[in-house]
């Protein structure tokens, strides 16, 4: 069974067996959900934690103007919502963005296995903080980057997270977002993330085909986007042999 989100937190820890069972436990009860559903709106109280297992979320603010701010996307292996139930209010929206198959963890089970459960409950905080890492890396983006670097530093970071996960044959992965979505992410118009996608194209770093993407040149496209993966954490433990290419060392 092909499980994304052992496969993620393994490069934060080394299991035994009996940690992979509760794994794949967890996941063995899972729904599917239509693309552009909330899963959770900001002001909800939640109960269950959400898990993505395939397809693509995301975390958003809706601001007074009705512009949405897209803060974070989730694909295969992450946790929509780990510990926001200390918090006891939301104060921001879960949605999907593509087709998904999610799974809803009860408050309970996370908290009995974090505190049971040593190694669990280490790669739980390794996701947490590495989720905070990945944000302030586009707070970083968006304040620094012009706007064709930060989407090829985008484009990076989604081909380096799934191929953690094994989603990722040959260079090419689905991108099924749209420019409006892309946009929401990097705070662009339509327009302007069309003109730099077509840019990124253009220079042959990549290719798109449908909702296809292939990376043509990988250390070309990293150079330009001057793309530093440390902020993953993916080289903290240990990394996936096919991952390790990426990094050339």
């Amino acid at each position: 069974m092909f499980n994304p989100l052992a496969r993620k937190l393994s490069l934060a820890c080394d299991f035994e067996d009996v940690d992979r069972q509760i794994l794949d436990d967890i996941i063995s009860q899972s729904r599917k959900v239509g693309p552009r559903k909330d899963i959770i709106r900001e002001g909800d109280l939640p109960d269950d934690v959400h898990l993505v297992i395939e397809g693509f979320a995301c975390r958003y603010k809706i601001l007074p103007n009705g512009n949405r701010q897209i803060v974070a996307f989730l694909v295969p292996g992450d946790f929509c919502d780990l510990h926001v139930a200390i918090l006891g209010e939301m104060d921001h929206g879960i949605a999907t963005l593509t087709p998904c198959r999610m799974v809803e963890i009860p408050r309970e089970t996370i908290e009995e296995l974090t505190t049971s459960n040593p190694r669990i409950a280490r790669a739980f905080w390794w996701a947490t903080l590495v989720d905070e890492a990945v944000l302030r890396e586009w707070l970083a983006g968006m304040g620094q980057r012009s706007a064709d670097r930060q989407l090829a530093h985008l484009i990076c970071e989604l081909y380096l997270r799934l191929k953690s996960v094994g989603l990722v044959n040959d260079h090419s992965f689905q991108m099924p977002l749209t420019q409006q979505e892309l946009g929401d992410a990097m705070g662009l118009s339509i327009v302007h993330t069309n003109r730099m996608m077509t840019e990124l194209r253009t220079r042959q770093f990549v290719s798109i085909q449908g909702r296809q993407i292939r990376i043509l040149d990988v250390e070309g496209l990293t150079e330009f986007a001057q793309f530093n993966p440390n902020y993953l954490h993916l080289k903290r433990h240990r990394v996936p042999d096919e991952v390790q290419a990426f990094f050339g060392d």
